[in-house]
Formats: C-alpha cells, structure tokens, sequence
C-alpha cells in the first residue's frame, strides 16, 4: 500500500510587501524540551532576535497556526505549522521602473532595470523585481523562471500559474533558450573578434568576484564586436551556459572589461551604490519555443545601454 504524502496546508497570512511568509513545520522532541509552542519558538529564534521580540511577536498575534493566531501557551506538537512575517530592515529604493514587455495568461516577459534583484536574496528583498511585480500587478502567485544578475539590465521571464513553472524552468535548465547580449566596453583594435571563449569558472559562497581556474571547462561565451567609436565597443555577447558573472568573467579575462564593472577587475570599495553608473550589460533577446502552446516565441528588450554614443 503506498503511502499519500500529506498535503501541506495553505498559508493563512497574506503576503507583505509582495513577500511570502515565513512556513514552519515543527520538528520531533524526543527529549521532551518544549512543553509549548513559546518554548519551542525561544529556543529557535531567541539567539537571532532575542527572548523579548519573540514575546512581543506572540502578543501581537505574529505566528499564525492552521486555527488562528498562537499566543504560546499551547501544547508543543510535532508536525504542527505556524507562519509568520520575519520584519525586514528598509532598503535604499531603486529609482527605475520595470518595464512590461509581454504578458498573457502563462507568462511575464519584463525588463528588469540595473541595480534590481531578480528574486529575494540576501539583503534585498522588498527591492527585488519578483516583489514589485507581485504588488503592482496583484499576481500573487508569480515566480521567476531564471534569474538575471542584480547588476544585469533587461529580459527576465516570470511564470504567472505555479503548476506552470516547471516547464519554463527546464527550458533554461537544459539551455534551450536562446540569449544574447549586449555591453558596451573599451575596444581594442588588436583583439581579433569573434572569438569563443571556454574555462572553468569558480564562484565561491561570500567571495564577490568569481575566479577562473585549471581544469575542464564549465563555461562558454561568443563574443563578436558590433561597433566602435571613441575608444569603446559595443559587443554582443552570446553565452552557451550560464555560470554566475561569466560574460564578466570572459570579457574581463579578453582585457575588455564591461564599462562600470564594480567587481572585474578590481573589486570596488563598498559603499552607497552609484545609480548614475549602471553596469553597461544588458539581457536583449530571449528566444524558445514554449513549452506548452509549442510555437516559437522571440522577445527583445527595449531598454538602451548609455556608455556608447
């Protein structure tokens, strides 16, 4: 006889600010440590935010069970789920607009500006293109299916039905998407172009920039000149895979670093992010045959690069 999993119970709180809440499943006690929920939840959360937030969120009705609000007096119980928003510091707002380039039923296809996350991560959450777009177009249930470099402009495809994600997200997974790209960098008349460029990138957890080492390669990118003037180039970029910064990576590695590259080749020092001095890379062109209508499909960005006449 098999088993049916447990279907999991639907979050009872609304999002914030385009935000999921947080979704916890309460683990086995085997030593009998948590007679109640208030217990459980202090010994979770107390290191991180301390005894008394936890108190005042209980009081405030913050961790929300399947019946209501907790208050932490309940009985401990294994399995139980409870939901609760975590609080999220103020993040400096990015002052671009994120343009609709497609929508229909299935899909968004939109220009992400420079200096926007795609998705919640790290210290940007709130100021991310999934929050904005869930807000402002009250499509609650939208999910990216890839992600685009917070520092990279232009196309990002998000799926509107969940049931729907996975057939996008296997197209950009096994690489049957078509990407090009386009940056503006310093030209260099003795750098015979087109070129492909094939190495191993590495990109270490914490470590800002990614490095380049020995081995079998992981990465490949055609790079080809469109134009020149003034002493800079606009290039166009076509990745064959996807490692984190690997158009950056390449670019940096040919001696043409991309024009207001705050990490290749040197790491700048950190500070108030400069939005007048966006990253000259932009995502142009995305290009697939859906997954589910099968007919070929071809969106391009309408945003411009600046650092080239």
């Amino acid at each position: 006889m098999v088993r049916r999993r447990a279907r999991t119970p639907a979050a009872p709180l609304p999002q914030r600010d385009g935000i999921d809440p947080v979704r916890l499943k309460l683990p086995a006690d085997p030593d009998g440590a948590w007679p109640t929920v208030r217990d459980h939840l202090l010994a979770r959360f107390a290191g991180a935010i301390g005894a008394g937030r936890v108190d005042a969120m209980l009081a405030g009705g913050r961790f929300v069970g399947t019946d209501g609000p907790v208050a932490g007096g309940e009985p401990y119980r294994a399995g139980a789920y409870l939901w609760f928003h975590r609080d999220f510091p103020p993040e400096p707002p990015v002052p671009f607009g994120i343009g609709i380039v497609h929508r229909d039923e299935r899909i968004l296809v939109v220009d992400k500006p420079h200096f926007l996350a795609t998705m919640p991560r790290g210290s940007h959450v709130t100021e991310t293109a999934l929050a904005r777009l869930r807000r402002d177009l009250g499509l609650e249930r939208l999910q990216p299916a890839h992600r685009l470099d917070r520092l990279t402009a232009g196309l990002v495809l998000f799926v509107v039905r969940p049931e729907d994600r996975g057939a996008y997200q296997t197209l950009f997974r096994d690489r049957r998407v078509r990407k090009e790209y386009e940056a503006v960098a310093p030209y260099d008349p003795a750098l015979r172009l087109p070129v492909t460029v094939r190495s191993r990138i590495v990109k270490e957890r914490g470590v800002l920039a990614a490095r380049e080492e020995p081995g079998e390669p992981n990465s490949e990118s055609r790079i080809e000149l469109i134009e020149h003037a003034g002493g800079l180039g606009r290039y166009r970029l076509l990745p064959a895979t996807g490692r984190t910064h690997q158009l950056r990576v390449h670019m940096n590695r040919l001696g043409v670093p991309i024009l207001n590259d705050p990490i290749y080749p040197v790491v700048a020092p950190e500070g108030p992010e400069d939005f007048t001095r966006p990253l000259q890379l932009l995502a142009r062109t995305l290009e697939f045959t859906d997954p589910l209508s099968g007919s070929p499909v071809r969106f391009e960005s309408r945003l411009r690069l600046s650092g080239l006449g």
